[in-house]
């Protein structure tokens, strides 16, 4: 559970969530880097009293901060576009989920059985257990299989909502009018 002084990622509980973390972490090394280069940089230009009279007319340096971001876009793009690839790969699902957000509530239809739907209502403040976490907790949860590719279908009635679950790195938009689905 994410608290506030928490400023990782939440425990993964799946291999993607994984992945997402390693690519965030790579991402993040990455600009260090640029960061602590272009700060250097500039700190040197401040206090350097050295001018190059050939460095205007010069275009080595003009292929060299061409190709230089270029290659930093490439070490990011090709992680990127692999974690795009896994995060959109759909399998056959063990079972569909469809997820229709109201304004104040979900509903829950199972759609490989018939006639399991509910809808989900969060608890109120006054209605709490010591162990419940306030504006988190439901009254009826949904209850889905481990280790099991799962389609999750997404959609809205009214407003935008966010159907998230971050330890698993899922998180889709549920917008009115469209169905979107991840697995």
């Amino acid at each position: 559970m994410a608290t506030w002084s928490n400023f990782n990622f939440n425990n993964s509980t799946s291999p993607l969530m994984e992945q997402i973390i390693f690519f965030h972490d790579h991402t993040l090394i990455i600009l260090i880097i640029i960061t602590f280069l272009v700060f250097y940089i500039m700190i040197n230009l401040f206090f350097n009293k050295f001018i190059n009279r050939f460095l205007l007319e010069e275009q080595m340096i003009e292929v060299i901060w061409t190709i230089l971001p270029s290659i930093t876009l490439i070490f990011i793009a090709i992680p990127s576009l692999r974690l795009l690839y896994l995060l959109d790969d759909l399998n056959n699902p063990l079972i569909t989920l469809k997820s229709i957000g109201h304004q104040w509530y979900w509903n829950y239809e199972y759609s490989d059985f018939k006639n399991i739907e509910f809808d989900s209502y969060m608890i109120p403040s006054n209605d709490l257990s010591m162990n419940n976490f306030r504006l988190l907790d439901v009254d009826n949860r949904i209850i889905l299989p481990m280790n099991n590719h799962i389609q999750i279908m997404v959609t809205s009635t009214d407003v935008i909502h966010s159907w998230t679950i971050p330890s698993l790195g899922v998180k889709i938009d549920a917008n009115p009018g469209r169905l979107n689905q991840t697995s």
